[in-house]
């Protein structure tokens, strides 16, 4: 990663949206009606984003002497005393595993969702991440988070950005990830502010402190990651950086770090055994994922399809490694990274090993749909036996039969393929991947890709049967269709132009053959 990020502009005061200053009224006039004498400041993201010159709709709104509750129920009695109606007020518990340290209350305005908490200072225990609260100063509070760059206050009251860290401004400038306060102690209080500053530092393209990097590093501090930390706000935050903008640099920061395991924790004795350096083949197999991504353009890909893809790149090197729980059953590694380690969805761990799975199956696919000439290897590669039909119907088969199973992932189940064809990607001896090299596998992925269309194979899983299940059984009396259907699916993929009254013909020409030789 580089240490001189080029200068990042920065304004020197925000505009307010009209939406924005809508609100900002209307909670000055409910300060104004009851003569309270608080203080409303926008805290955090939106501080720091709308000085970046980026919209974000997710306000806020700290408070220097009352609860958000009450200052909620005050706006609702100014909205009574106005002869408006009140809005419904929402209370978020205090939950110290989701990082939510204090009460949140919040309420819509102008259609606009905005959080009220009061300012917080923090002491934290030696064996918790759960801190002691108490109110706070807007300076305390602003030393207590997690960078200098959230740490900015936007005061509702005086239209002015304070920044109480003397930091903030300086290093969204200088595009600097930076802790408040000394970084190793900050990580020890609360060690999810490691991987909030790897995922800042690859979103905007910042570079992380010296003193934060060896801090982030230190043993204490992965130790505290293991026990201080759920593993649901582990999982989330590896979420966040997988979908954002820059996943490759993250997981790189995590690698180089020495985070890895700390994040992604395997179970004991992986078969076969993690090679020494699997997280740098992890970070790699992604990196060239991402590139290849780029290259074939994101058309094909929605964002879940995308995210996933990145995950099963990362994980390609435990693909087939396994390991065997307490009743000696042998569990897929990447479903223990996705269940325990990251607390993810079940069904993103079944998506993510379908994935593997197709990647493996393509590669038999691959040369016969790239040439024709490989056509009369494809049954010795298949071991899948098919209706008998002619070679090029066979292929349509089982290109077909694949896609079935992939479905809408069949585009991801290709460049994870192709990253193992011709040759792994990951046998490469240097650092990175060549561009050469890409442009090549991204030639192979047109290839295939128009090869599949020609066939007119595209969405082949809303193919729908000529003749159901219980048609089946009332032409051919038998009591069980489920073994001719998978034939009759197969017929549908080599006859395309077929008719229903063809398909039964071959049905009861077939069932016939099979009664001859009984």
């Amino acid at each position: 990663m580089g240490t001189s990020p080029p200068p990042v502009y920065v304004k020197d005061h925000i505009d307010l949206t009209a939406k924005e200053k809508q609100i900002f009224d209307r909670l000055l006039q409910v300060l104004r009606h009851f003569n309270l004498q608080t203080q409303l400041r926008v805290a955090g993201g939106w501080v720091r984003d709308k000085l970046l010159g980026k919209e974000c709709y997710d306000i806020d709104i700290a408070l220097d002497n009352m609860l958000g509750k009450e200052f909620c129920e005050k706006v609702n009695e100014y909205l009574s005393s106005t002869g408006e109606e009140a809005h419904g007020v929402g209370v978020i518990k205090c939950n110290p595993d989701q990082s939510k340290h204090l009460e949140t209350a919040t309420m819509r305005l102008f259609d606009v969702w905005i959080d009220f908490v009061n300012l917080r200072s923090e002491d934290y225990s030696e064996n918790s991440r759960i801190p002691t609260m108490r109110f706070g100063t807007a300076e305390e509070d602003a030393y207590r988070r997690d960078l200098t760059i959230n740490s900015l206050f936007y005061n509702i009251n005086t239209s002015s950005v304070e920044d109480f860290t003397q930091r903030g401004i300086a290093d969204l400038k200088a595009g600097k990830i930076v802790t408040p306060l000394p970084p190793k102690q900050t990580f020890l209080d609360d060690p999810l502010r490691v991987l909030r500053a790897i995922r800042f530092g690859a979103r905007f393209g910042f570079v992380l402190d010296e003193e934060l990097k060896i801090a982030a590093a230190d043993n204490d501090v992965r130790a505290a990651i293991a026990d201080k930390i759920s593993r649901e706000r582990i999982g989330h935050e590896i979420d966040l950086m997988i979908s954002g903008n820059q996943p490759v640099s993250a997981m790189t920061y995590i690698s180089e770090l020495q985070l890895f395991w700390a994040v992604f924790s395997l179970p004991p004795k992986t078969e076969p055994s993690t090679p020494e350096g699997c997280e740098r083949l992890c970070v790699y197999y992604m990196d060239a994922t991402w590139r290849f991504l780029q290259l074939v353009g994101s058309t094909s890909f929605n964002d879940d399809q995308q995210r996933l893809c990145l995950y099963a790149a990362l994980l390609l090197p435990f693909r087939n490694a396994v390991y065997r729980d307490q009743k000696k059953k042998k569990i897929p590694v990447v479903s223990y990274i996705f269940r325990s380690s990251l607390k993810l969805k079940s069904s993103d761990a079944e998506t993510v090993m379908s994935l593997h799975l197709a990647a493996e199956k393509f590669l038999s696919l691959i040369p016969s749909l790239i040439s024709d000439e490989n056509l009369q290897n494809l049954e010795v590669d298949r071991k899948t036996e098919t209706i008998d039909v002619p070679i090029a119907s066979k292929l349509r088969i089982l290109a077909g039969l694949h896609l079935r199973e992939i479905k809408e992932f069949w585009h991801a189940a290709l460049v994870l393929s192709l990253l193992l064809y011709p040759e792994d990607i990951g046998l490469s001896k240097s650092s990175s991947v060549e561009d050469a090299e890409l442009n090549n596998r991204r030639d192979l992925y047109n290839r295939i890709e128009n090869a599949i269309l020609e066939m007119g194979l595209e969405k082949v899983w809303d193919l729908k049967p000529l003749v159901n299940g219980k048609e089946i059984m009332s032409i051919l009396q038998i009591n069980s269709g489920g073994p001719i259907q998978q034939k009759l699916l197969e017929w549908q993929l080599a006859h395309p132009s077929g008719s229903a009254e063809e398909c039964i013909d071959w049905m009861r020409q077939t069932q016939s053959k099979r009664a001859r030789t009984e």
